[in-house]
């Protein structure tokens, strides 16, 4: 039961060329970053990646991004990330970019056991209609576009709606962070970073998190379990120094009251 594993690099070990992964966080809030930074040590490549957004240009997914490692790409936007949008629209990368709240709900229904569903989102636009650019060639034409999906009324009368189908996600691996874990893979979270690394680990094969505070089993009452370790298969602690490099995305100040003009 003890899923605790000595370092990050043996926790990512495993994840060679071609592997789907599941990456947790939200901008900069709640990203894997040691997980991921042991990952572009080890040198895998051709990756296929699903997270809400691929990090900035020098942190998180934006590492892997950079030194082009990954192959696809499955988010919400492009964000801050200029090289994220390069690499997409020079058709370097290939991207799929797909509504947050559904994306949250394909990796969710993943690790439920569920195929697929009906969502209300997307009607009507290219999500369920088909040709999204989904890869671009050298020249800036479409090489690759999003296909036409399913769609079904539910509902009589004034109460009919149209609904259009997603596919569920289900990757090789999920790589998250949480704020407190136990040996048994329990773990919290911390406000935003809540958003997308339950869902993340909820959608992977074998889920390997970061955690801030390692404690004992029993340490987290049952209520504040924010993910059962039925889910995660390896734990590794962070130390001090890694829990306390954090990024700020945008970083916002005002002048103090009563400072010098």
């Amino acid at each position: 039961m003890d899923k605790v594993v000595a370092s990050a690099a043996e926790a990512v070990a495993d994840i060679g060329d071609g592997a789907s992964l599941a990456v947790g966080g939200f901008g900069l809030c709640g990203i894997p970053s040691v997980l991921i930074g042991e990952l572009h040590k080890l040198g895998s490549t051709n990756l296929a990646v699903v997270s809400n957004n691929c990090g900035v240009d020098d942190c998180g997914l934006g590492v892997l991004l950079r030194d082009k490692r990954l192959r696809l790409v499955t988010a919400s936007y492009v964000g801050e990330n200029k090289e994220f949008a390069r690499q997409y629209l020079e058709g370097e990368l290939e991207v799929h970019l797909t509504p947050q709240g559904t994306l949250a709900e394909k990796l969710r229904a993943g690790g439920a056991g569920i195929p697929a569903f009906f969502t209300a989102t997307g009607v009507g636009t290219q999500v369920a209609d088909g040709g999204m650019p989904w890869k671009y060639g050298a020249d800036g034409q479409v090489e690759k576009e999003s296909q036409p999906k399913e769609t079904r009324t539910f509902g009589e009368g004034d109460d009919a709606k149209d609904y259009v189908l997603e596919e569920s996600i289900v990757t090789d691996f999920a790589l998250v962070h949480a704020a407190k874990g136990d040996r048994h893979g329990n773990l919290v979270f911390n406000l935003s970073a809540r958003n997308f690394n339950p869902l993340c680990a909820m959608a992977g094969k074998t889920v390997i998190a970061e955690v801030e505070e390692l404690v004992e089993p029993g340490d987290i009452h049952p209520d504040e379990v924010h993910l059962p370790g039925i889910y995660v298969q390896r734990v590794v602690a962070l130390t001090p120094d890694q829990v306390e490099d954090k990024r700020i995305e945008k970083r916002t100040t005002r002048e103090a009251e009563g400072a010098a003009k």
